[in-house]
């Protein structure tokens, strides 16, 4: 039978000895993972102990994201405006066609192959042929001189082709060579669009376009400065606690934490509150934007803020809190004596 070695037993440390040292190793160094489970837990506890002391003093928390959730909501709000009018334009672009009133000695026969003929040019999109006899009803039903058209013994209306070219609103010089074309045509008596109106709203679209992107740089930067402004006052009150940490051994980075992340939440919460501000504007102007698109028989519906959108407008608030809090700290933990 074996014999077992009684010093060896007595030199073997216990069980629960081993896994203290084995912990204290892991923070001292450790593995990988385990530096990602401590990093994770110190992240967390600072992420919520900074919730805590921003609700702790509510009415000045409440107020500062209050005035951030406004400018962030009028830079949202001047984007889904901007969304808004390139869905007006891409309705009114169903409109903006160009009529060809051909000759009279054009039969509908020919007038037909001629349809058929622009249709396949790549830059149209759609072509209707009204012949004289649909010109003139149309014309019975809409002028309201229906007895005084019934006497007339020759239909006076030529046949007309309305065609709808593909890109309407972003190429005006092709718009302008495809109205040449047409008028050179020998079956076109006139060739009729009003090129006027289509420079006028795409200077609407570019003004709204640069407007709301200029709008969205000054909104952006107001988000700035008044979170820093907001976490140096935070950082001022409790300058007595960043002095004894620095005593005790604290780093930048350690001090910084904390104000970070209350940038952070005060971030979070002003995007979603501009995001509840500009849904709400939008409820109540939709009732009455259909009301008036119905009215001009259009199918015109307000869009809203989509996920990746509203998601983009948190992120992106929550990462201005971050910057304008790193920055005043970089200044005031260099420009101070705390180090």
């Amino acid at each position: 039978m074996r014999r077992v070695n009684k010093n060896r037993i007595k030199k073997d440390p216990p069980i629960k000895q081993v896994k203290q040292e084995k912990r204290q190793t892991t923070l001292a160094g450790g593995t990988l993972q385990d530096k990602l489970i401590a990093y994770r837990e110190l992240h967390t506890k600072v992420l919520f102990s900074s919730l805590g002391r921003m609700i702790a003093t509510p009415f000045s928390s409440i107020m500062t994201v209050v005035v951030l959730a406004i400018s962030i909501s009028l830079a949202s709000g001047f984007y889904v405006l901007v969304v808004n009018i390139h869905q007006l334009t891409g309705n009114l672009e169903t409109s903006n066609q160009i009529s060809l009133f051909l000759r009279d000695e054009v039969s509908d026969a020919h007038a037909k192959k001629l349809s058929e003929s622009i249709h396949n040019n790549p830059r149209v999109q759609n072509v209707k042929l009204i012949s004289k006899e649909q010109a003139l009803a149309e014309f019975k039903e809409y002028s309201g001189f229906g007895s005084a058209i019934n006497t007339l013994k020759v239909n006076p209306l030529p046949i007309v082709l309305q065609i709808l070219p593909k890109n309407t609103l972003t190429d005006k010089q092709g718009l302008a060579d495809l109205l040449k074309s047409f008028q050179q045509m020998p079956e076109v008596d006139i060739a009729q669009l009003d090129l006027q109106w289509v420079e006028r709203l795409q200077a609407i679209v570019e003004v709204a376009k640069v407007f709301a992107f200029i709008m969205n740089i000054l909104l952006s930067a107001a988000v700035l400065f008044i979170i820093g402004n907001t976490v140096r006052l935070e950082f001022y009150s409790r300058r007595a606690e960043v002095a004894i940490s620095k005593l005790v051994g604290a780093t930048n980075a350690f001090i910084r934490r904390p104000f970070l992340y209350t940038g952070f939440w005060i971030g979070f919460f002003s995007a979603v509150g501009a995001w509840f501000i500009v849904t709400l504007i939008m409820l109540i102007l939709r009732g009455s934007v259909e009301r008036l698109s119905g009215l001009y028989e259009g199918d015109m519906h307000l869009l809203f803020l989509t996920i990746p959108e509203t998601l983009f407008l948190i992120s992106a608030s929550s990462i201005l809190g971050v910057v304008g809090a790193w920055v005043v700290l970089f200044y005031e933990l260099r420009s101070t004596k705390l180090q």
